[in-house]
């Protein structure tokens, strides 16, 4: 948003009879609606080989998603790769990367989006190695729905239960298990029920209950496009495009407004703006909200877009905000509606998915980034999910891929949102200090009761002292100030951890 747009908007807002869009309504036609309505996002997961990429290779084939030029090019790049059908390698229009081809496995996310005559879809393609765990934990964080994958002879594997583990903390509540390769177990019925059957117990320990097992043949083309009914009678439930179809879309905002503000907005004397992109819930002119963490309370008095002043706004929309007196607002800073405010506090239990190879380590403290506010904070983790027998055990490190739950200590006051009733305000990483390498991915699971270790001494407890750089540096190397780094803030032009 230019300066001079700004500018003639901000002269526009007084003369809010001909600014709020009044007029004429026109109604839409329903084709129309349905063209524009938002893609259904999913992703598919599971253990390695299992046949993820030839699986959605094999639904934008057959839905006829791949373009003539895109189809010439995959049948060249298969040259010598044809099955037994004569037809191309599927998996070749997902795996895009050198590496990728030459070792036959998936390493990054593949996105691609595709239609069929009642809905329009974007897919993406995840990595089952563990190595590449962090990659699936990303592509799940925007889905509605996950499609697991499970080789029909393996039957459900540890990496399997890890990405269900994944997908349901990260707020998935529909599951689609293809049961894969079902050709190679000739179509046997009683196999296909009993990892039904136990796939469907880890769902429901992970709190999943919507659960669709589909026997499928991604080679063949069974049960994912078009049905399998001469090869397999006794299935008589949807096919993958089918359940796709009839699928909803995550919603989960169940809180009040909320603007993460990222930049304040200053183009002309008599204007100011907080520009951000709408988290939850809808505003209007006139509506109530508090600033926090200070608590300011004020009233929105318009609401601007790009070209135009808008009568409302609603989540997903990027706005700038005006409000009807001066208020102090900075980036990071989150206003939200006055009667839903968000949590805050300066502890927090979360859950975590560790994606370093240095995993989470007790005691340290990592900068913690959610949508444009980045803080300090202390992690101690307390628990870790054992995956083979899937109870929660105490636990004080998170290793690499590890799963487990925390409780995070900050150093100033902090702004959440429990992750299962808002994505965007209930959801952070975490970034090492030192590396500035992503550690963790996180999710709030609620406000802790206790209060933070940086708030476990009183004032009257704590002293300040200033030391030169090169003193400082040589007392944090000792063994009393490692033995104390929860109770030593280091502050200064540029900060020195104490780990």
């Amino acid at each position: 948003m230019n300066s001079q747009t700004l500018s003639q908007t901000a002269a526009d807002i007084d003369s809010a009879d001909t600014a709020t869009g009044a007029g004429s309504h026109v109604e839409a036609h329903p084709e129309t609606v349905a063209r524009q309505a938002r893609p259904l996002r999913f992703i598919t997961c599971g253990s390695v080989d299992d046949g993820k990429s030839t699986l959605i290779g094999r639904l934008l084939w057959d839905t006829k998603a791949v373009k003539e030029d895109q189809a010439a090019t995959l049948r060249r790049d298969s040259t010598g790769k044809q099955n037994e059908l004569g037809l191309p390698d599927f998996a070749l229009l997902l795996d895009g990367l050198q590496a990728e081809r030459e070792q036959g496995i998936t390493i990054d996310v593949a996105y691609r989006y595709f239609a069929t005559d009642r809905r329009s879809f974007i897919v993406a393609d995840t990595p089952g190695h563990v190595q590449y765990t962090r990659n699936m934990a990303t592509g799940a964080s925007t889905a509605d729905l996950a499609v697991l994958l499970v080789d029909a002879r393996a039957g459900i594997l540890e990496q399997t239960r890890r990405h269900a583990t994944i997908a349901a903390l990260m707020g998935i509540r529909q599951f689609v298990l293809a049961v894969n390769k079902i050709d190679l177990a000739q179509y046997d019925e009683a196999r296909f029920r009993a990892i039904s059957r136990d796939f469907k117990e880890i769902a429901l320990s992970l709190g999943v209950r919507q659960v669709t097992a589909i026997p499928v043949s991604a080679l063949k083309g069974e049960n994912i496009v078009l049905r399998g009914d001469d090869v397999m009678p006794w299935y008589s439930g949807p096919t993958l495009v089918e359940t796709l179809e009839k699928a909803t879309q995550r919603t989960g905002q169940t809180t009040g407004f909320r603007l993460p503000v990222q930049r304040v907005s200053r183009p002309g004397e008599g204007f100011r703006g907080y520009q951000g992109t709408v988290a939850g819930g809808s505003i209007k002119p006139g509506d109530s909200v508090v600033v926090l963490p200070s608590g300011v309370e004020a009233n929105v008095k318009a609401i601007v877009t790009y070209d135009l002043v808008r009568n409302a706004a609603v989540s997903g929309d990027a706005i700038t905000l005006v409000l009807d007196r001066p208020v102090d607002v900075a980036r990071g800073d989150m206003i939200a509606a006055i009667d839903q405010r968000p949590q805050t506090g300066r502890a927090f239990s979360a859950r975590l998915v560790a994606l370093s190879p240095d995993g989470v380590v007790p005691g340290k403290r990592y900068w913690l980034k959610a949508g444009a506010r980045r803080q300090r904070v202390m992690v101690r983790p307390t628990s870790a999910l054992d995956l083979a027998t899937g109870n929660w055990d105490d636990a004080t490190f998170l290793p690499v891929n590890g799963i487990g739950v925390v409780d995070l200590d900050f150093e100033d006051t902090a702004i959440f949102d429990p992750y299962e009733t808002n994505r965007e305000t209930g959801a952070f990483i975490l970034i090492d200090p030192e590396s500035l390498n992503t550690v963790a991915g996180g999710m709030i699971d609620g406000k802790c009761s206790k209060s933070g270790r940086f708030d476990a001494l009183p004032d009257a407890d704590r002293a300040t002292v200033t030391l030169p750089a090169r003193l400082l540096e040589a007392f944090l190397k000792t063994e009393f100030a490692r033995s104390h780094a929860g109770e030593i803030r280091v502050t200064g032009p540029e900060e020195v951890d104490a780990e």
